[in-house]
C-alpha cells in the first residue's frame, strides 16, 4: 500500500508519526511539503527539515512528480493544503481520500450562515458526503463545525498532532516537588488568542493568597511589552520569569521540571501540541476548555483539570486547588503521562492509520462508502469524533468525570 501525506510543511509535531509510517511502509510512504516553512517559525526555534528526511518530497521543487504521486497513491491524507492545486484531481478521480483538518470556524460558528461561505464549504466538503472521502478531526470542535455544513456524516474520526513521546523513569518524573515554591509553566506566542495575560492574573491572585510559587513563561510576540508592563505594575518580578523563545527541546526540559502546566488559549487554538508534550512530561495540566486538543486528551479531574475559557475566577480556583495538594499534582501528572505513552502517541496513531486505510481500500474496491462506525476504535486516535457544540463543551468535559 502506498500512502502519501500532503501538508503545507512538516514540523516537529508531525515528524514522529511520519517516522512511524515510514517504519511501517518504507518507501511506500511519502510526505509532500507544499511550501517552505515560515520564517517566523524558524525564529521560534523550529527546524527546516527539507533535506533530512528520506520520505519528504517538496512540491515546489518537483511539482509534476508530486502531482503524479498524489494521483497514483493508494491512500492520500490531505491536511492544510489548497483545494484546487493539490486535492482536486484526486477527488475528481474518485480515489480514496482522508482529509485531516482543524476547525473551519475558529472565530465562531455564526460564520456558517454566510451564503458565500456555505457555497465554498459545499464545493470543498459537503458534495463528497457520499464519496470515498473521510475526515480525520484534529481537535474536539472539528466535528461540530463540519456537522453544521452537513459534511462527512458518520465519517468523522478523532485525530490530532503527535509530538515526540518520551519514556521516563515515571517515579522520578512525577516526583517534582521542590521545597518551597511550586513551579508553574506557560509556553507559546504572546498573541491575543493565546491569552498570556491570564497567567499574570493568576500569579497576582496566588501572591495575594500567600502561596509560594514561581511561574516561567516561554515565548514572545506582539503583546510581549504589554505582558512586561502587567508584571511590573503588579510587582510580580520575583514570581515570574520571562524566558523568551526557546528551542522545542529546551521547552520540553522546562516541562520536565514544572509541576503545573497552564494552557490558556481560546477557540482559535485548533489543537495545541504543547498539551501532548506537557502531559508526556508528567505535568499536572490546567487547560482552557476551548483548546482543540483538550476534549480528546484531558479527562477533568483524572489526568488534568479544565477551566472555562476566559473565566479568571474558575482558572484561579482550580489552580489554587493544585497548589494546595502535592498529592493531586502527582496523581494528575502520573495519569497524564500514561495517557500519552499508552494511547495518544505517534506509534499507535500510525499503526491504526495503516490498518484503517487497508480496510477502507478493501471497501473502495467493492465501491462501498464505508460507515466508519463499524471500523472505528473504541477510544483514542481514529475513534469516532463526537459532535458537541462549542457552547456545550465545558459542561460536557466537567460533568463526564
Amino acid at each position: 500500500m502506498r500512502l502519501t501525506f500532503v501538508s503545507n510543511y512538516i514540523n516537529h509535531h508531525q515528524i514522529p508519526v511520519s517516522n512511524e509510517l515510514y517504519r511501517l511502509l518504507g518507501d511506500e510512504y511519502a510526505f509532500i511539503q507544499t511550501e517552505p516553512i515560515e520564517e517566523e517559525r524558524l525564529q521560534m526555534g523550529w527546524q527546516d527539515m527539507s533535506g533530512s528526511l528520506p520520505y519528504l518530497k517538496l512540491f515546489y521543487e518537483k511539482p509534476e512528480y508530486c502531482k503524479k504521486l498524489i494521483l497514483d497513491s493508494d491512500v492520500v491524507v490531505f491536511g492544510g493544503t489548497d483545494e484546487e492545486s493539490y486535492i482536486q484531481p484526486r477527488l475528481a478521480a474518485e480515489k480514496l481520500v482522508l482529509r485531516c483538518s482543524e476547525r473551519i470556524y475558529k472565530s465562531g460558528q455564526w460564520k456558517a450562515v454566510s451564503p458565500r461561505g456555505l457555497k465554498k464549504k459545499y464545493e470543498d466538503h459537503t458534495r463528497y458526503r457520499r464519496a470515498q472521502v473521510y475526515l480525520m478531526c484534529a481537535g474536539g470542535y472539528v466535528a461540530s463545525d463540519f456537522h453544521l455544513v452537513h459534511a462527512y456524516p458518520d465519517k468523522m474520526l478523532k485525530w490530532g498532532y503527535f509530538p515526540e513521546t518520551k519514556h521516563y523513569d515515571k517515579e522520578k518524573l512525577v516526583t517534582k516537588h521542590r521545597e518551597g515554591n511550586v513551579s508553574l509553566l506557560w509556553a507559546g506566542r504572546f498573541i491575543d488568542w493565546k491569552h498570556p495575560e491570564l497567567p499574570i492574573l493568576l500569579a497576582e491572585y496566588l501572591k495575594e493568597k500567600g502561596h509560594a510559587f514561581h511561574l516561567s513563561m516561554v515565548g514572545g510576540g506582539e503583546v510581549e511589552e504589554e505582558i512586561r508592563q502587567m508584571i511590573a505594575e503588579r510587582k510580580l518580578e520575583k514570581e515570574i520569569t520571562l524566558c523568551g523563545y526557546l528551542k522545542p527541546s529546551q521547552v520540553r526540559e522546562k516541562m520536565e521540571d514544572a509541576e503545573i502546566y497552564l494552557l490558556t488559549s481560546d477557540y482559535k487554538e485548533g489543537w495545541g501540541a504543547v498539551l501532548n508534550e506537557a502531559m508526556n512530561s508528567g505535568c499536572a495540566v490546567l487547560a482552557s476548555h476551548a483548546v482543540g486538543a483538550v476534549p480528546y486528551l484531558l479527562e477533568h479531574g483524572k489526568n488534568g483539570m479544565v477551566f472555562q475559557s476566559g473565566n479568571v475566577k474558575d482558572m484561579c480556583g482550580k489552580a489554587e486547588l493544585l497548589l494546595k495538594s502535592e498529592t493531586k499534582r502527582k496523581e494528575l501528572g502520573d495519569a497524564a503521562y500514561e495517557t500519552i505513552v499508552q494511547e495518544w502517541n505517534a506509534e499507535k496513531a500510525a499503526d491504526r492509520l495503516v490498518e484503517m486505510a487497508e480496510k477502507l481500500l478493501k471497501m473502495n474496491e467493492k465501491n462501498i462508502v464505508q460507515n466508519v462506525k463499524e471500523l472505528a476504535y473504541e477510544e483514542g486516535p481514529l475513534s469516532m469524533a463526537e459532535v458537541i457544540a462549542p457552547g456545550k463543551m465545558y459542561k460536557h468535559l466537567t460533568k463526564r468525570c
